[in-house]
């Protein structure tokens, strides 16, 4: 199975460099990686300068600044740079007439959408709207859709729903994002228990075709760590079909964000 981590960052200006992420992906067996761009940072070259210098490992999800006008030409750049997909937030909207010009933009260069948010802003009716306006976007909900401790059920709830956009994908992560750490820590397993059966349901809405694992490294390691987010997941997962896992764990991630070389 190629195991492919579908979100990560790597950065010298914040979080670690891409040797710091090469060492934890080679210990724990995993072949390649998406580079989601860090929030705030619109300068995309060192995540292009990873691709190039590691051809069949990485590929890189751009951010740009969706406030100037320019934005969608200088996506444009970014894609014949070798951008892979676009970073954007639910409620980005683009200065002017059009105010999904930078969503079009992505869809038209064929980039898939790595969309970062609140579980209160992908529940909103607008966003849905957003996902119906646009059928042919490819656009994938980080972090289980916002859910990280979540507090309300009923959003919980509404953020599953957009399973019902057949173009709407989900990030699934270590349990360390939405369960509670044992107190103290104790081994194999340090959750304590019940752990909340969101895994279960992503699968049961979006259906392995749209769902990927992604670590969340570096933040990770100030939760279970790297390898334990891996491999709690897949323990989570591990009754389902082999066919199954393999799309999650690399197979879906590999179809949506191209890694070349």
């Amino acid at each position: 199975m190629v195991i492919v981590d579908a979100h990560c960052h790597a950065s010298l200006d914040w979080y670690e460099p891409i040797e710091t992420l090469l060492f934890e992906m080679d210990r724990n067996g995993v072949d390649q990686a998406v580079l989601i761009q860090i929030n705030g940072q619109f300068d995309n070259s060192y995540q292009a300068e990873a691709v190039r210098r590691y051809p069949g490992r990485f590929c890189s999800v751009v951010l740009v600044d969706p406030l100037q006008p320019d934005a969608p030409k200088t996506l444009e750049r970014l894609v014949d740079g070798g951008a892979s997909g676009v970073r954007l937030g639910p409620r980005v909207r683009s200065p002017g007439e059009d105010p999904l010009a930078l969503w079009r933009a992505a869809v038209r260069l064929g980039l898939a959408i790595s969309c970062g948010g609140s579980s209160a802003d992908f529940a909103q009716a607008d966003f849905a709207a957003l996902v119906q306006a646009l059928p042919e976007a490819r656009i994938v909900l980080e972090h289980l859709g916002g859910l990280s401790r979540p507090d309300d059920n009923q959003r919980r709830s509404r953020v599953f729903e957009l399973a019902r956009f057949p173009n709407v994908f989900i990030k699934v992560t270590g349990l360390g994002e939405f369960a509670t750490r044992a107190m103290p820590v104790r081994a194999p397993f340090p959750f304590e228990e019940p752990v909340p059966d969101y895994l279960e349901q992503a699968y049961e809405t979006f259906g392995p075709r749209r769902m990927m694992w992604g670590s969340d490294f570096p933040p990770v390691a100030a939760r279970e760590g790297y390898g334990r987010a891996l491999k709690s997941c897949q323990e989570q997962l591990a009754a389902k079909p082999a066919a199954a896992q393999e799309l999650i764990f690399g197979g879906t991630a590999r179809s949506v964000f191209p890694i070349r070389g």
